[in-house]
């Protein structure tokens, strides 16, 4: 099968630029080492002034000012270096995670927030490219303090000792605020995720919130969700605020008590007034040791979460890709067969997702085997034939399977048992190419890009000449709508559309499908949303395709598939008849029903 997953992780994408970053590294440790040098020059410098060593501190001073001069000569090296790799490293993350995104399954979205890709694809790569910039100035950090505090520490026994029991404590306190942060995060993400998905949909559904006068409601929900996120904020930074705090006054005032013994031990003749000089100088250094390995937790933790979150969509078992065979079939001439199918809606049990598990859970749980909650039978043993180049329709009440039929034959859902066939072969064995370039799909609501006329037509085919695209316009009976636009083919259309009606919406989504030249095309209830004119429209539209595609319709309204060749009547997932707009209206009394009921003669 293709489309397996490949697993992914941070290190093919830092690999990737590895001359790039090793010369980061490089450049940044030059740096570092100016700094560490820097700083112990001034502590001799100062040693050579308590000595009285005057023309050698200015010596030392001004070797000090060159040394200044390369260190800012290899930040600026390392910022071009880093602007010109970081947008390269978020550039390519962004890219395959939304190519990622398009292999995902239609079950997978119907089971996440949009927020929740969102955030994976655009927010999360950004998060750990910064986040690994500031991990090399952290370390160069930690390193300048380190190499201090072993320098000061060798100046006096029992002052090494202390500075060595600071460190013992802070890190205890470190790594408890570590957990407590991992856990607090994770909530505060679930939290951000919902505000993203909620206002995702408030502003593409801003005609619905006006119209159904939404606005009040959907208010309270946007607050109850921010008070929620807040809430969560406040808590992670009170949690935080109050470890941090506790560990910076451990720091200062055995910073301080260090001193105290530094005194001591002048008065006692086991140190000197120099030594306690550098001791005070560099006693900041404790403090910035302490402070920057917590930060390195901080970082490690983000990067962590955010890769997890990211690479979920290539390695974790609850994003499951679409599956394609190897079979191509170079022309398809769109005969479908359907021979005893099977297919059930399954609900499983569902995870918790704003309960936090820790690492050794979260494995632990993914191993599981996810129980079925409910399992809603639609298709037992469902047949039929479609024939190469014929117009069919499937109708029936609500619920009886017409669009599962339509989300089936486009292997949007995959069966539970039997085969969906095109030309005799299987859809699973089918090849991606195959199987997309043969089935074009205009369903209800078609999504319109905010783009010109033009470009969104060109979305199908981008090498569409002019007549071929005229020719798509004219068959969808949209010519003498773009004839009246001021700027005609090249007007703008709004995102998702929002400048053109529901039926133009459809005629261009016609548009759009016809230029693509499928041998299948697939209406799925076009015409249930637009008002009598529209519909018209429409009907022309698709009669205009007859006897050049194969084309299958689910309809609502009964008067607008009278000129199809066949039609199937299902009732509660089975054919229950099958014939001619006539013949049905004869023989069946439901079909009969049904179109009176609908009030459409």
């Amino acid at each position: 099968m293709q489309n397996k997953k490949e697993k992914k992780s941070l290190s093919l994408y830092l690999g990737k630029y590895k001359f790039g970053i090793s010369m980061y590294i490089l450049i940044y440790l030059v740096s570092g080492a100016c700094t560490i040098l820097q700083t112990i020059l001034f502590a001799r410098a100062i040693e050579y002034i308590t000595l009285s060593l005057y023309r050698e501190a200015i010596y030392t001073l001004i070797f000090i000012a060159g040394i200044v001069i390369l260190k800012r000569l290899s930040w600026y090296l390392t910022h071009i270096i880093y602007q010109k790799y970081a947008n390269k490293i978020m550039a390519d993350l962004n890219l395959d995670l939304a190519k990622q995104a398009f292999k995902l399954n239609s079950a997978t979205y119907a089971n996440h927030e949009s927020g929740e890709f969102v955030r994976r694809i655009v927010n999360d790569p950004e998060t750990v490219v910064l986040n690994l910039s500031g991990l090399v100035d952290i370390i160069t950090d930690i390193i300048t303090s380190l190499v201090m505090i072993v320098y000061i520490s060798t100046l006096n026994i029992f002052v090494g000792l202390g500075v060595v029991l600071v460190i013992a404590v802070s890190m205890i306190i470190e790594a408890f605020r570590r957990k407590r942060n991992r856990k607090n995060k994770f909530i505060m993400r679930r939290k951000s995720d919902k505000i993203y998905s909620l206002t995702n949909e408030i502003v593409r559904s801003e005609k619905d919130v006006k119209s159904l006068g939404l606005e009040d409601k959907l208010s309270e929900i946007s607050k109850e969700y921010y008070a929620d996120y807040k809430k969560a904020t406040y808590n992670f930074e009170i949690k935080d605020t109050n470890l941090f705090s506790l560990r910076n006054v451990i720091i200062e005032i055995c910073g301080i008590l260090i001193l105290i013994l530094g005194v001591y031990m002048i008065d006692i003749s086991l140190l000197t007034v120099a030594s306690f000089m550098i001791i005070y100088s560099n006693n900041n250094s404790l403090y910035s040791f302490v402070w920057s390995i917590g930060r390195i937790m901080d970082i490690f933790l983000e990067v962590k979460i955010s890769s997890d979150r990211m690479f979920a969509l290539f390695n974790s078992s609850d994003y499951v890709c679409e599956k394609f065979g190897n079979v191509h079939l170079d022309e398809v001439k769109g005969k479908i067969e359907f021979r005893n199918v099977e297919y059930s809606y399954i609900e499983y049990e569902q995870i918790d997702n704003e309960k936090y598990l820790s690492p050794k859970d979260w494995k632990k749980k993914k191993n599981e085997k996810r129980k079925v909650e409910n399992e809603n039978k639609i298709f037992d043993n469902l047949s039929f034939k479609i024939e190469p180049n014929t117009t069919v329709a499937f109708v029936g009440k609500s619920g009886s399977g017409k669009s599962t039929i339509l989300n089936l034959m486009s292997k949007m859902y995959e069966v539970n048992g039997g085969e969906v066939l095109i030309d005799g072969v299987n859809i699973n064995d089918l090849d991606k190419e195959t199987l997309r370039d043969s089935i074009s799909l205009v369903n209800q609501f078609p999504y319109i890009f905010d783009m010109t006329i033009k470009e969104n037509l060109l979305l199908a085919k981008k090498d569409a000449t002019d007549e071929e695209i005229e020719s798509a316009i004219e068959k969808a009976s949209l010519k003498d709508f773009i004839s009246s636009l001021k700027k005609g083919i090249d007007s703008k259309v709004g995102e998702s559309g929002i400048k053109l009606s529901g039926g133009q919406k459809q005629r261009l989504a016609i548009a759009r499908a016809l230029l693509r030249n499928s041998p299948i095309i697939i209406f799925d209830e076009s015409t249930s949303s637009l008002d009598n004119f529209a519909q018209e429209d429409i009907k022309h539209s698709i009669d205009n395709l007859k006897g050049q595609s194969t084309i299958v319709i689910v309809a609502h309204r009964l008067s607008t598939i009278r000129n199809v060749d066949k039609i199937f009547f299902l009732d509660n997932g089975k054919i229950e008849d099958i014939g001619s707009f006539d013949e049905l209206f004869e023989n069946n009394v439901k079909f009969k029903n049904m179109f009176y009921a609908e009030n459409l003669e």
